[in-house]
This record gives C-alpha cells, structure tokens and sequence, in this order.
C-alpha cells in the first residue's frame, strides 16, 4: 500500500478496545461500528475515532474492515447479513477476522468476501485484554503470506508475535487447538484446588509444590490469584466464552475424526458452569463453582 490504510473495525469489547486504541495510537485514520456489546469509547474519540451508526459507514470509510466479535454466528451475521459487509464491499477491501471462529465458517466466509471483490485473512488471537492494550498479542494468521507482509504494520500495532500458520482457515483452527489446552489446564487445576480446599490444604501451599514440580507453568501462574486472594482479575474471560471455544474445539475435532474424549469431558466442565448460572463469571471463578 502507498499510502496509510484507513481501517475500519466492527467489535469494541473487551479484546477490540485495547486494539482500536493501539490502532489509533499508532496514526491510522479508524471508524468503529457503535454497538451496545462495545466497551466505553469515549477514550478512542478523545483521539480522533469515529464512532459509526452502521456497517455500510465502516464499511465505506475503510481499506481494511477487522472483526473482533463473539464467534462464527456473529462473523456470518456482520459479513453476509442483508446490510452487512459484503452488501457494501468495495473491491480490495481486506477483511481481517480476530474473533475466535470455526475453520469451515471461515472458509465459506473467505470464499464469499473473495467473490465480492476483497480479501480475507484470519488473525485469530491469544493472550488477554491486558495484552490487547499493551499491544502485545499473538496472532495466528491463516491466508495468503503475501497479504500478510502487506498487513503486517497495521498487526504489529498490536500484537507481539505473529505466526503465519497457513492457509484460510488455520489460524483459527489453532487458536482452537491453543485454548483448547490453555482452558483445560486451568479446568484441572481448578478441579485439584476445590479438591485441596475440602481437605484443609493451603492453597499457598499446593500452589508451591505445584510450581516445583511438574504442575508449574502459566495456568498456575493465571489462576493463582484468585485461589489465593479470590481475585479472578487474572483471567478476565468470561466462562461462557470458554464454553462457546471448547464447543468449537469440539465441532472441529469432530470433523477431523479425531480422538476427543477429553476434550469433551472440560467442555462439559465448563458447559455445567454456564447451565448452572455462571457464564458471566470470570475462568478462575471455576475453582469455587467445583467445590462440593
């Protein structure tokens, strides 16, 4: 591109706000779509945002359209919907997807954009709204390598490490497999810890021996706040997007035809969580919601 592209990006929450602001904050011209599920803008106007009634008016002011929203229904929604995306799509445009999404949604909606005349690329995300405002995300990149050196100024604003994973598609079937583990580990330590506390131990104390052994590592890091001083702060994701991610993770291994026992045994940890009223609780909450 010879000139700055103007980006336009639909999702505000908790992970989009801390990646319009370093948007922003790095000199792009950026217009938001105004959404009750957006976290508070007043910041991001105070730098010279635009704030947009309507997709068509992101859709409009950008050479590049980043999404950063719940999940597959609602990519689908925003993109091919009566008055979304594509309806308004300019040829060129590029779309890039951070939300977290089923490969094969991502493929039909790859296909779809492609058709009218623009790009597509996913840049599923790890890491925490902590790190979306710092800037120092992962981002795992499926679609062409070339886009991605286009791209890459725009992601480095907010992101630390970015890994082209491959084609369409696996960026986010990674992000899966990713949270897959990362949600499992803190589902068994959550499981051991309500587990210690019936039983009178420490937390300090299983949380040390965990350390020095093979227990060690950023889940235990993660979730030790809260099983110490019943911060869950660490984590601030909710459990219901957990279950929506495992529930993915899932439906992907599924089609796969691979093994997934396991994997359905901490979904359906996480699922009981959301069933009994706690999907607005934050993941290391699931250590007192375990306890009998």
């Amino acid at each position: 591109m010879t000139r700055t592209p103007a980006i336009g990006m639909i999702g505000v929450g908790l992970m989009g706000h801390g990646i319009a602001w370093n948007i922003a904050n790095a000199g792009y011209g950026l217009t938001i779509l105004d959404h009750p599920g957006n976290q508070p803008v007043d910041d991001l106007r105070g730098m010279g945002v635009q704030v947009a009634s309507r997709i068509a008016d992101v859709v409009q002011a950008a050479d590049i359209i980043v999404l950063c929203v719940t999940g597959s229904p609602q990519v689908e929604a925003i993109l091919t919907g009566e008055d979304g995306v594509i309806a308004h799509l300019r040829p060129g445009t590029v779309v890039v997807d951070c939300s977290t999404a089923l490969p094969e949604s991502s493929l039909r909606m790859a296909a779809a954009i492609t058709a009218a005349g623009g790009q597509f690329l996913d840049a599923a995300m790890t890491r925490l709204p902590q790190h979306a405002r710092a800037g120092t995300l992962n981002l795992l990149i499926g679609g062409d390598a070339a886009l991605l050196e286009r791209l890459r100024p725009l992601l480095e604003t907010f992101s630390e490490n970015i890994t082209h994973i491959g084609g369409v598609g696996s960026g986010h079937l990674m992000k899966l497999m990713h949270n897959y583990v990362s949600l499992g580990f803190i589902a068994l330590l959550a499981e051991v810890a309500a587990h210690g506390q019936k039983a009178g131990l420490e937390m300090a104390t299983l949380i040390d021996v965990l350390a020095q052994g093979g227990g060690g590592g950023t889940a235990l890091q993660r979730i030790s706040p809260f099983l110490l001083d019943k911060d869950p702060s660490s984590v601030p994701f909710y459990i219901s997007n957990a279950a929506k991610d495992l529930s993915y993770y899932r439906q992907a291994a599924e089609a796969a035809g691979v093994h997934r026992a396991i994997a359905v045994a901490v979904g359906g940890t996480f699922d009981e969580a959301v069933s009994n009223g706690h999907g607005q609780d934050f993941v290391p909450q699931l250590a007192e919601l375990l306890k009998p």
